[in-house]
């Protein structure tokens, strides 16, 4: 599978750039007057990352399949996916909805669009700081989880390369269990073709699953450590059965 030739890359990550800061120079003067942080939240994030999608497959090739969209219960809760590029940043915002991620704090200072997310109310953390991120991740995802919003989490912490086996953090299932919420995993090979090393892509289908979603039995530190292996080992199988082992 051939990397695709730089001028292309280079072309897409312009017209990505230009529309970040379009956008979110726009969201600065229109989601102030809107009172509703879910659509707030919808216009700023979910609306720019279907732009980003599509330049994403028209400009370099990187489409995409989903398997299980009937596993995604009526009740939002905690997403837990494997982290390889930035292409899952963006389309899981199509795919759950309203959402909020648990981002590092140093993108809220990108201008523009960095500025406009902050107004969609994110989970920023620092991320040097784990006992607080924890502490952060657990009261203002349980505001938001209050508010109707899914809590997107990556628990690796950070991007992975394909193949590597996954091992997560417990702070998505502690939130989950704590607010009695559903966790759905989700499992993908997108660092295939958005390597997490450079700037070139790689045209192909990206493959994203959804599991059945996982319900706590409880909010004892048993309870927590129970769904996130469950979790785990889900993904893990997963996406060992996307490389056909």
């Amino acid at each position: 599978m051939s990397v695709l030739m730089p001028l292309r890359v280079i072309l897409f990550y312009l017209l990505l750039a230009a529309s970040a800061g379009i956008w979110g120079f726009l969201m600065l003067i229109i989601t102030p007057f809107i009172p509703s942080a879910k659509l707030r939240s919808t216009l700023i994030i979910s609306w720019w990352s279907r732009m980003a999608i599509w330049l994403t497959k028209h400009l370099v090739g990187i489409r995409y399949e989903v398997i299980g969209r009937e596993n995604i219960p009526d009740q939002p809760g905690v997403i837990l996916a494997n982290h390889q590029s930035t292409w899952e940043t963006f389309f899981l915002q199509q795919v759950f909805q309203p959402q909020t991620q648990l981002i590092k704090k140093e993108l809220l200072y990108v201008p523009f669009f960095g500025w406009a997310f902050a107004l969609a109310k994110p989970i920023a953390i620092d991320r040097k700081n784990g006992r607080d991120s924890l502490k952060q991740l657990s009261l203002i995802g349980g505001k938001r989880l209050a508010e109707g919003f899914w809590i997107l989490v990556f628990p690796e912490g950070t991007r992975m390369l394909p193949g590597t086996t996954i091992k997560f953090s417990r702070g998505g299932a502690a939130l989950a269990c704590a607010n009695n919420a559903p966790v759905v995993p989700v499992a993908h090979n997108a660092g295939e073709f958005w390597p997490k090393v450079g700037w070139g892509k790689r045209p192909g289908t990206i493959k994203v699953m959804i599991g059945p979603a996982l319900y706590p039995k409880g909010n004892d530190p048993r309870a927590i450590v129970e769904i996130n292996k469950q979790t785990e080992a889900w993904i893990n199988q997963a996406l060992a059965s996307q490389r056909g082992e």
